[in-house]
């Protein structure tokens, strides 16, 4: 990520706002001393793999939980192709006049759900 010689060179304020705000983390000891924001710059990527190794924080769903959101989006159905059609309309940016408009921004909710679930399942599937 980051070689110490690169962050030597970096003004303490530089080190701070790289690390306070550009990436969220503390400095590790003094923060009025620069070494503390590059040791921490130097060992947040170690210490973030360790992390997840050790499955803490961020962590994968258990298997059940993985079928609980495929058997969603099977209860979801699939398209017929009219709604088909009218997403298509729908993405073209044209809108039905109330109240058949609830039905279109419905449906397309639903169709963003579904499209968001399936992915998260393509990804939880490479993991």
């Amino acid at each position: 990520m980051f070689t110490r010689t690169e962050l030597e060179v970096k003004s303490l304020r530089a080190l701070r706002d790289l690390c306070l705000i550009q990436y969220g983390i503390q400095a590790i000891g003094n923060p009025a001393d620069k070494a503390s924001y590059i040791n921490a710059l130097l060992t947040f990527p170690v210490i973030a793999c360790k992390q997840v190794s050790e499955n803490k924080g961020l962590k994968s769903p258990m298997l059940s939980q993985v079928e609980a959101l495929e058997a969603t989006l099977e209860a979801m159905g699939t398209l017929t192709p009219e709604q088909s059609a009218l997403l298509k309309v729908t993405m073209e940016g044209k809108k039905l006049e109330y109240p058949a408009r609830y039905s279109q921004e419905k449906l397309f909710g639903l169709y963003r759900v579904k499209w968001h679930l399936d992915t998260a399942l393509e990804i939880l599937g490479m993991l």
